[in-house]
């Protein structure tokens, strides 16, 4: 086995210890109601961006990004296992949750900025050393953070996030079609992806025990989605999501 190949064996084997360890605190640890969870908001770059955090703060630190179309909201199970024994800190995306949603006019909903604001939120609260939880959006958002600052990172957890053109399957042909020409596709994508039953199908999938899922999820999740400017704010950034693609190469680069 050459060098390179122990480095790497070595580096993969360190990822697997953080995801190890975070499953087995995840798996036996039972909903911890006696840690405090705060509610708490800070200016960046002149945006309020809120964010839950819990957990010593000597603790090692958890940043836990969201995917489309949620909010900090989707970790609060693991801010009621975890907090005990890690610090965790969940910020809500500039458009999204309960942080500011500036209009499309005046604010650019691009990944780079989403990450330029949510490096700027890290500065600013003293997150300088994390493993990062990248689910969805949070895998655009977070590798770019961590090309930025990867001093910063000490591990990934890695949940429904792609950064290779296989994770792109046909399902995502739809997606392309409006990448291409949105003018065309714009209203497609609208109807598709930011309606109510997608929006509750996207917790419930294809589960048969519905009963076992709050339905202030996806209603809490729909109304965020009918703010006034949010069906722009969403369209944008999506439409962006198409220049992820041409980053795939460093992140895997970064990776490894």
């Amino acid at each position: 086995m050459t060098r390179r190949m122990i480095g790497l064996a070595v580096r993969v084997l360190l990822s697997s210890c953080w995801v190890l360890i975070f499953a087995s605190a995840f798996a036996e640890a039972a909903p911890d109601h006696t840690t405090p969870v705060f509610y708490r908001s800070v200016t960046v770059d002149g945006l309020s961006v809120f964010y839950r955090e819990a957990g010593p703060a000597n603790a090692p630190t958890l940043l836990l990004l969201h995917g489309f179309p949620s909010s900090s909201r989707m970790y609060e199970p693991l801010f009621a296992r975890l907090a005990a024994g890690f610090h965790l800190i969940a910020p809500d995306y500039p458009g999204f949750g309960h942080s500011d949603a500036p209009d499309p006019q005046a604010f650019a909903y691009t990944f780079d900025h989403i990450a330029d604001v949510i490096g700027h939120f890290t500065d600013i609260i003293g997150a300088t050393h994390y493993v990062l939880y990248l689910e969805d959006y949070g895998g655009p958002v977070g590798f770019r953070l961590a090309l930025a600052h990867p001093e910063r990172v000490s591990g990934l957890i890695i949940q429904n996030a792609v950064a290779h053109e296989d994770g792109l399957g046909p399902s995502w042909e739809a997606r392309r079609q409006f990448w291409r020409d949105r003018a065309a596709h714009e209203a497609a994508f609208q109807k598709a992806f930011l309606s109510f039953d997608t929006t509750r199908k996207r917790h419930l999938g294809s589960s048969p025990n519905i009963t076992n899922y709050d339905p202030d999820l996806w209603t809490d999740e729909f109304a965020f989605l009918n703010r006034p400017g949010e069906t722009e704010i969403q369209t944008d950034l999506f439409y962006d999501y198409r220049t992820n693609e041409t980053r795939f190469t460093d992140w895997q680069v970064w990776m490894k």
